[in-house]
């Protein structure tokens, strides 16, 4: 008797521009023969999920390593209502770019995961628009507007389920890969000092930048200086990465993945889209270091 081939889930963690490092590491584990056959995503393991179970990747891929800073500024539409930055300017132009279709309708299977606001509890995105399910996983806090769903006001599933394992397991999946973007971070600290290896952005938004910084230090290890006072966003964007760290070691402690990925992405700040080449060369070389392990739990070796 032939067993059955085990369904393989693929659960893409969040972390910002971190994420731009899944697109490596699906593209390491497709090359060795390893196809998902259920991916899930919170943020943006959302976004990326979702451009692969829709067989978009590729346009993705090429879309985000085109970008830079100042094609990164020109998507964001700054508000004080809710966040800082409203999001239709970014998702109006996914929608134009990227087909917007019904969850369920994807070639994979696919989910997303969100936090309901007011009651802080975990939403599984499984239907609907795949879009409207990205832009409410992908809401982070303070930075962007909540959105709405059936009524509900929802932010980003990184508050509760940054690496979604239960759900792919949920999903019927028997092994799950699992990528954490963010074990690398605690213990490190902006290098505020340090320049940019971006241009500044377009004097247009120079003021607006000025009095929002937008978190473009390096990370490094050691003690602070007492000398230098970080902006508030990198308050927030530390203070999210500490509360992203603490509790995807608590999920994945009681909910294990058979396989776990950890690109090295300390040296990412939060808004560093336009890094996309680097993302995902560490994802390349974070996958192909797994990729042992997960071809001999697969019986592939």
């Amino acid at each position: 008797m032939r067993l059955a081939k085990p369904k393989i889930g693929l659960a893409l963690g969040s972390g910002s521009a971190r994420g731009w490092s899944h697109i490596g590491i699906i593209r390491v584990l497709e090359e060795a023969g390893i196809v998902p056959d259920v991916v899930c995503g919170t943020s943006i393991g959302a976004l990326v999920g979702a451009a692969y179970a829709d067989d978009q990747l590729e346009p993705l891929e090429s879309w985000v390593r085109g970008l830079t800073w100042q094609s990164v500024m020109g998507l964001l539409d700054f508000t004080i209502n809710g966040g800082l930055i409203h999001g239709e300017k970014l998702f109006s132009f996914l929608r134009a770019h990227f087909s917007d279709r019904d969850i369920a309708s994807l070639p994979k299977t696919f989910a997303a995961v969100a936090t309901e606001l007011v009651t802080g509890r975990e939403v599984w995105l499984r239907e609907g628009s795949v879009i409207d399910a990205v832009r409410a996983s992908a809401a982070l806090p303070g930075l962007f507007k909540p959105s709405q769903l059936d009524g509900r006001l929802v932010v980003d599933g990184a508050l509760v389920n940054p690496v979604p394992v239960s759900l792919c397991r949920a999903m019927g999946a028997d092994i799950v890969i699992a990528v954490d973007l963010n074990s690398d971070l605690i213990g490190r600290h902006f290098d505020l000092g340090q320049e940019p290896e971006a241009p500044e952005p377009p004097s247009a938004l120079a003021t607006v930048l000025d009095k929002l910084p937008l978190g473009l230090g390096r990370l490094k290890s050691g003690p602070a200086s007492s000398t230098v006072m970080p902006s508030i966003f990198d308050v927030l964007s530390i203070s999210l990465n500490i509360m992203q760290v603490r509790i995807t070691r608590s999920r994945l402690a009681g909910e294990p993945a058979d396989v776990l990925i950890r690109p090295r992405l300390a040296n990412f700040a939060l808004m560093d889209y336009h890094r996309a080449a680097q993302a995902i060369e560490e994802g390349e070389r974070a996958a192909n270091q797994a990729l042992p392990e997960l071809q001999e739990l697969l019986g592939l070796r």
